[in-house]
């Protein structure tokens, strides 16, 4: 680290280049315009930190399409419920910051862009007017994308996609990316971004980068590190589940009720197998949904139209141990958090 001046964090870089950490909103205007004046287009990849692989493909992404990385750091408040894990959420910023400048290392190798930013700012700066409300109907100033906000996720989170839309409107508009950069896994919140940035006329590019995903077929995510050994062995369940259905669509099944039996039959039958274990051995978890939509409205489909295909999703929360073996392995917070786990895939159209 080079220096320290107020809100600024400069990285040295080999080559004489800067790893720039902002904390307000000034500093990094007048970065980006700077940036604006030199032609190098920046691309955006928001974050909640606690970094995996599935974020540093994106920063990847940015940088062969970008001459800028910025990435935002940022545990939003207003996307968590009352009763939802904000004060949980893995924070691991020494660790964010060091796989951040190993794979900027990485980039100067490949000579395409490099990571150029990381915006970190306090919730203050985020909400200067008034402290950040997760109630409904809320106090503040918020962006609503309804209906699709309502539906999937947003019937067990009400206040989650009026978050994240709000917290991604600050930020583009505080950045003012040529391009922002989100996962598939989060696929309502991809469908929310790209209507935002069209309803609102917003001057950036939506990219959509692939779920990526654990040998056994897991995808990554932030709170995978709440899972122990067991636990994570079953959570393994959603993506399964998905997988049946699909199968069953790849083999000419259009019918909704035929589609999501596969998927049922999974579940069901993992559930099964975990109440006949031992409480010392059984890990249990509960289905909040599992759906077929249309790729664009997210409304719930009867039938898959083969010139549209469909999203299969699904949401599962694995509940915390009831007990546990002094010699296995424990996640953070040893298997006592709740933990909610999204996947989906893509039907393509036929």
């Amino acid at each position: 680290m080079r220096g320290l001046t107020s809100n600024r964090v400069i990285w040295q870089r080999s080559g004489g280049r800067a790893f720039h950490i902002f904390r307000n909103v000034t500093e990094l205007r007048a970065h980006r315009r700077q940036l604006l004046l030199d032609g190098r287009s920046v691309g955006l990849v928001p974050t909640m930190g606690a970094l995996h692989d599935g974020h540093l493909s994106l920063v990847r992404q940015a940088a062969a399409e970008n001459k800028a990385v910025f990435i935002s750091i940022y545990v939003n408040p207003t996307q968590f419920g009352v009763n939802e894990d904000l004060d949980s959420y893995p924070k691991t910023w020494d660790k964010d910051i060091s796989m951040l400048k190993a794979l900027d290392e990485e980039l100067k190798v490949e000579g395409h862009g490099r990571i150029d930013t990381v915006f970190a700012p306090t919730t203050k700066t985020m909400y200067p007017t008034l402290p950040p409300d997760s109630s409904l109907p809320g106090v503040g100033s918020f962006v609503t994308i309804t209906p699709l906000a309502n539906l999937l996720e947003g019937k067990s989170r009400p206040v989650f996609f009026r978050g994240v839309a709000t917290v991604c409107m600050k930020l583009f508009n505080i950045v003012q990316p040529e391009r922002v950069y989100f996962g598939q896994k989060d696929v309502q919140q991809t469908v929310i971004i790209k209507r935002m940035v069209e309803d609102f006329h917003l001057n950036t590019e939506v990219h959509i980068g692939p779920t990526r995903r654990e040998l056994d077929g897991l995808a990554m995510s932030s709170r995978n590190m709440y899972l122990g050994a067991r636990r994570r062995k079953v959570g393994i369940v959603l993506f399964q589940a998905l997988k049946a259905a699909e199968a069953g669509y790849k083999v000419g099944k259009r019918d909704r009720n035929d589609i999501l039996a596969l998927a049922w039959d999974v579940t069901n039958s993992v559930n099964k197998e975990q109440d006949e274990l031992s409480p010392e051995q059984r890990a249990r978890f509960e289905v909040d949904y599992i759906s077929l939509a249309d790729p664009d409205t997210l409304e719930e489909v009867q039938t898959v139209d083969d010139r549209r295909g469909a999203i299969l999703s699904g949401a599962i929360k694995m509940l915390p141990l009831e007990t546990f073996r002094a010699d296995e392995q424990l996640g953070m917070g040893d298997d006592k958090v709740p933990v909610r786990l999204i996947d989906n895939i893509i039907l393509q159209p036929a």
